[in-house]
């Protein structure tokens, strides 16, 4: 007999934050991030820097994260990815779906 609660098998929650460099604005990579977030059931953001780089922050499975990463790599079509830098740490569940923020967000 398991005395583990049904919800306890569900593997905590993973919160991204990431910022990717190259040529990156101007060529759809916030939307190329959407569409995989959505894909792969995250919640979080994703905006434009003024430094030219995108930031975004992702919350989701370890495995749906590390499929997001792999991503962020190659970016859509017309990219040029030259640096992610990544941190992992808890979800905060502050978020309810994925979105788009304008270039003058202050975070979350």
């Amino acid at each position: 007999m398991s005395t583990q609660r049904e919800t306890d098998t569900q593997p905590d929650p993973v919160r991204l934050e990431a910022t990717v460099r190259g040529r990156v604005q101007g060529v759809g990579f916030r939307y190329f991030v959407v569409r995989e977030s959505r894909r792969l059931g995250l919640a979080g953001w994703v905006g434009n820097e003024p430094d030219g780089s995108v930031r975004l922050v992702a919350e989701g499975s370890d495995a749906a994260i590390g499929e997001l990463e792999r991503a962020l790599q190659v970016g859509p079509p017309g990219a040029i990815v030259d640096a992610v830098s990544r941190v992992r740490m808890p979800a905060t569940g502050g978020f309810g779906g994925f979105s788009v923020r304008s270039g003058s967000h202050s975070g979350d």
